[in-house]
Formats: structure tokens, C-alpha cells, sequence
């Protein structure tokens, strides 16, 4: 009897199901021939006579036109199936095998799409009661370590097109036209510009003096300025000749060394080194860090060892002076230094003598390069003058003195030669009656030699 012709489609699907019912055929089948013809007992040729009539088949809405499958045929031809089948079931089934077999070696994926157009019995759960169950299909780990290191890249690579990033610093440096906006400059405005250039360009240090500290968002636009002005950063101002440098108050000090506003604010006549860090060169200014030029101080004081050997004389630059202490810059090393490691006399007020920008020479008290701890004594460059008091100044002397200092009762006094005398009042007198800078007459009393210390009492104002 005669198959009914069908579409190519439902062809296809019948083939899919007759490979499913053939899944016990052994395997070892022989393929087919390169002309496509069966090696069996079937003849070669088959007489288009024998062959049935073809009916008309309606077009499939499915498919607007049959061109696309006539010019793809998909193995044998639905007539050549029929008359093989006529022949014997054996001869059916191994063509019907041979066939099967040429499809999937032509169209590998053809199972596939098609299976996965059939119809299932099987509900799919919706993705949200998946979620809910925790039925959720797992990525795979080598996908997600893949989409990890992607992430990365992107993160990592400023010249990824999905991820822009803006320009670096030295970037914008480097595009500036220096011709063209250095044309018309004075020979000093060139010789300051060139400098910034230089140590833009070498992280190399450039010496300032502070001339000011300052809002940093004084130099912003209003819409920064306004989110800057409630942290209140503060940053020193050094004008080299025109063009003003700012120090950002976060780029003076190393992290977990920073020091309180007052102090920022009392550095002005302070000179520091700094490194350029951005070039503003429109804006006619520019920005540097303290910290950078500091850190490059201490590995070049921690490769001199004639520097930081225990006795070494260094020369140390005053940041900020109070009355009583004091903060210097020994070689990128911010120290806080008392009157008593200034100097044997006692000072009344350090700011008589002292301000941001002098300098002092200091001895190398203690050096731990892996833990970066520095002392520093500036009074033991010099002879400590008690050496020799007790044979100028007996005990029951009287000598001319000036009241230095006052602490916890006791007054301090100097003496010309330098050497200082713990005193204490005499009955007639109180401590209102003196005051510091006076000029009295005391009386020797005793000396201690482990504290080297002289001690007296004021007899009266001299």
C-alpha cells in the first residue's frame, strides 16, 4: 500500500520516532555508500513506474513556503522510503537505519532542534518557584570564575570601550602644548614652570616656603566646593615665584601620623619639600604631597649611614612652634621635640627663639630602620654646663638669676653660664610677687648629681 506523502517537517518527526523505536538495532549496520544507495539486497534502481502517485498536499501554515525545504532535502526521498518498505520488513528497517544515519552526519543538530520543538508532558516550574525552593539550576564554576575574571579585567584595564575611564594626570600632562602656553612667559615665570615640569615629570622634591593655609574648596568650582567645605580640608599655599602650589592636608602627613588642624595652621613660614603631583596648567597652578617628598627623605636617610649613626650630627627644620614643644623635620621624620630636649636651660617660651622655618642641629640619639624610629637630641650638641657648676657656684652662694618658668610650685631660674636652679620662695615672699622674666637674687643650696640638678631659693628681685 502506498505511504501518504507529508512535509518535510512531519517527516523528520516520524524519522525521530522510528530512531526511538529502533533504539535496540545493533549499531554495526553498514553506512552508506558515497552515491547515497543502500549496500543490501535492494536494487540499485527502482522504477519510477512502480512509484505511487504524488497527492496534492496542502501548504502547512506552519510554513509559508516549501522552497526552503526542497532546496535542503533531508536524506531519502519520501517515495524511495515507501518502495523499500514494500520489499520486506528487514530491508525496511536497515534502509530506514542507513537513512538515520546519514541525517545525523549531515545535520548533527537537526535531533536536537527538533526534539526540543516536540511538545512535553512534563510541567516546567516558573523560575520564581525555583527561587523559592531553592531549585535554582548552579552556574557552573568555571563560568563564574570566568565572568569573575572578567570582572576584574574590566576593573583593572582603563581601555576597556564597556568600562571608560578618564585620563590620568600624567596623561593630560603629557597631551598639554607647551609652546603654545608657555609663550609669553617672563624668564622667571619659565624658570618656575620648569621646575614644576621637572618634578612632575621625576617625582623629584622641590623646596617651598608656606606662605598660607587655606579652604581647599576656595580653589574648586561651587558644586565641589560645597561638599568639600563641610569636611573643611585644609592645604598649605607655597608660591615659589607666581604660581601657587597646593598641599592638600591629607598628602602632609603619613597615615596614622597626622597631626591636628592647629598645627597645619601654624606652619606658615615653614619650609618643606614637596613633589608635584598634578599640574594644573590652564588653572595656572598646581597640586604636590608632602608625604611623597618625605618618604623619599627616609630611604636616603636610611641608605647614609654616616647620617643616621648612633652620634651623628643632622640639621632639623622647624614646622610649628608652641610655647613649650615643637614640631621638626628631620629627614622626612615629623618629631615632636619638648624644651628640655632643646636646650639645658630652661626656655620660657620656645617662640621667643624659635619659629617654623629656623633650623637646629640635633645628635642621633637612636635609629631602628625596619621600625622607622628616630630620637633626636638638639641640647646634647653641646657640653651640658651643670659639669663644673658645683666649683662655680658653691653651695650658700648667692648669684644673679631670670625667672624662666613656673611648675607646681617651683620656679625655674637661669643662670648667665646657662645652668638652671630649681628655687623655691623664702618665707616673706609669695608667688604672686614674681612673675616670669624678672631678674632675682638667689641662694645656693644643694646639688643632685643623678638628676643634675642645682637647687636654691629666691631671696628677693633683684
Amino acid at each position: 500500500m502506498a505511504r501518504k506523502k507529508v512535509a518535510p517537517e512531519e517527516e523528520i518527526v516520524n524519522a525521530v520516532g522510528e530512531e526511538t523505536a529502533l533504539g535496540s538495532v545493533p549499531v554495526d549496520t553498514a553506512p552508506p555508500d558515497e552515491a547515497g544507495a543502500d549496500t543490501g539486497d535492494v536494487p540499485a534502481e527502482l522504477s519510477e513506474v512502480d512509484l505511487p502517485a504524488e497527492e496534492p498536499t496542502e501548504p502547512s501554515e506552519t510554513l509559508p513556503t516549501m522552497e526552503a525545504a526542497d532546496a535542503k532535502p533531508f536524506g531519502l526521498s519520501a517515495a524511495e522510503k515507501t518502495a523499500s518498505q514494500e520489499e520486506s520488513d528487514t530491508v525496511e528497517e536497515r534502509a530506514e537505519e542507513s537513512e538515520l544515519h546519514e541525517k545525523m552526519s549531515e545535520f548533527p543538530d537537526a535531533e536536537e532542534n527538533l526534539l526540543s520543538d516536540l511538545p512535553t508532558s512534563v510541567p516546567q516550574a516558573s523560575e520564581a518557584d525555583e527561587a523559592e525552593w531553592g531549585f535554582e539550576e548552579p552556574v557552573p564554576e568555571e563560568a563564574a570564575a570566568e565572568a569573575t575574571e572578567d570582572e576584574y579585567l574590566a576593573a583593572d584595564n582603563p581601555e576597556m570601550p564597556d568600562a571608560p575611564e578618564e585620563k590620568s594626570e600624567r596623561t593630560l600632562f603629557y597631551e598639554l602644548d607647551f609652546n603654545e602656553l608657555d609663550r609669553g612667559l617672563s624668564e622667571e615665570e619659565r624658570k618656575e614652570w620648569n621646575s614644576i615640569y621637572a618634578s612632575f615629570r621625576g617625582r623629584s622634591a622641590i623646596t617651598g616656603t608656606i606662605i598660607g593655609v587655606d579652604l581647599y574648596a576656595r580653589y574648586l568650582p561651587r558644586s565641589e566646593a560645597r561638599m568639600l567645605e563641610n569636611r573643611r580640608e585644609l592645604c598649605a599655599v607655597v608660591v615659589p615665584y607666581r604660581i601657587p602650589i597646593l598641599i592638600r592636608e591629607s598628602e602632609m602627613w603619613e597615615l596614622g601620623e597626622e597631626r591636628p588642624d592647629f598645627v597645619l595652621r601654624n606652619m606658615v613660614g615653614a619650609s618643606i619639600d614637596v613633589i608635584v603631583t598634578k599640574v594644573e596648567r590652564t588653572a595656572n597652578r598646581a597640586q604636590a604631597s608632602r608625604r611623597q617628598a618625605s618618604r623619599s627623605q627616609r630611604r636616603f636617610f636610611a641608605a647614609r649611614e654616616d647620617l643616621h649613626a648612633v652620634g651623628s650630627r643632622i640639621t632639623c627644620r622647624m614646622l610649628a612652634v608652641g610655647p613649650r614643644r615643637c614640631l621638626v623635620d628631620c629627614y622626612g621624620y615629623d618629631l615632636d621635640m619638648t624644651q628640655r630636649e632643646i636646650r639645658y636651660a630652661a626656655i620660657p617660651d620656645l617662640r621667643t627663639e624659635f619659629h617654623p622655618g629656623s633650623e637646629i642641629d640635633c645628635i642621633v640619639k637612636e635609629y631602628h630602620p625596619r621600625t622607622g624610629e628616630l630620637i633626636v637630641s638638639a641640647k646634647e650638641t653641646e657640653v651640658n654646663p651643670f659639669f663644673g657648676a658645683e666649683e662655680r657656684h658653691p653651695v650658700g652662694s648667692r648669684r644673679f638669676a631670670i625667672i624662666s618658668g613656673k611648675y607646681g610650685g617651683g620656679v625655674f631660674c637661669n643662670l648667665p653660664d646657662g645652668v638652671t636652679c630649681m628655687c623655691n620662695y623664702s618665707y616673706q615672699h609669695e608667688d604672686a610677687d614674681f612673675m616670669v622674666g624678672e631678674h632675682v637674687m638667689l641662694m645656693v643650696q644643694r646639688y643632685d648629681q643623678e638628676k643634675l640638678q642645682m637647687y636654691g631659693k629666691i631671696m628677693s628681685k633683684w
